[in-house]
């Protein structure tokens, strides 16, 4: 069993993700190793698109994205339902 749970917070860098780098800090443990991680950087970028981030901020624990992170992001459906690609009358 690891002596560490690891949390990753993938962030832009903006007032949103650095206030979701605040609530999981202070929600966090001594058991939890919190990273970080710029999606500027395309390594990151990478990293995050296996994991299925759409949209950040995004948390992974363990390996694996958070349930309130996951599946959000722009969606083509519900893009065009709002008017996207439609021209006015």
């Amino acid at each position: 069993m690891p002596a560490t749970r690891k949390i990753e917070i993938f962030s832009a860098g903006c007032p949103t993700c650095d206030e979701a780098v605040s609530q999981v800090r202070a929600l966090a443990c001594p058991s939890c190793e919190i990273v970080v991680l710029d999606m500027k950087d395309s390594t990151v970028a990478q990293r995050a698109k296996i994991l299925g981030v759409r949209s950040v901020p995004a948390v992974s624990i363990d390996g694996r994205l958070a349930d309130c992170c996951a599946g959000r992001g722009p969606d083509e459906a519900t893009l065009r339902a709002a008017g996207l690609g439609q021209p006015l009358p």
